[in-house]
């Protein structure tokens, strides 16, 4: 079981929020189930010199659910976020999948305008 991630990020322009699209591939030649234990299937995190300017799940709650999603060979999934009212300047983006017994991770650059 082999999963791959990537993260993009888009900045509006304005500074009034940055979105982020996290995509999780399954390159392996099986079948896999996700699993989650909330709503929340992934976690983005914002930092700065390695100091946490942002978490997306920082003061929100989320619905205490059981799902899936099942990825067959090839196939991918989106997870997405938004960051509203960004602090300027040049961030690192990580997102990390939160399924139970599953780990995938990608990190990208984000500018956020002045």
């Amino acid at each position: 079981m082999t999963l791959e991630g990537s993260l993009e990020t888009a900045a509006d322009g304005s500074r009034d929020a940055v979105m982020f699209v996290f995509t999780v591939t399954n390159a392996g030649e099986e079948s896999i189930e996700l699993d989650f234990t909330d709503a929340c299937k992934a976690e983005f995190l914002v930092v700065d010199g390695g100091a946490e300017v942002w978490r997306f799940s920082e003061g929100r709650a989320f619905a205490q659910m059981l799902s899936s999603d099942r990825l067959d060979p090839g196939e991918s999934t989106t997870y997405e976020a938004e960051w509203s009212d960004p602090e300027s300047g040049e961030h690192t983006a990580i997102a990390k999948l939160r399924a139970r017994e599953r780990t995938c991770e990608a990190t990208t650059t984000v500018a956020v305008p002045d």
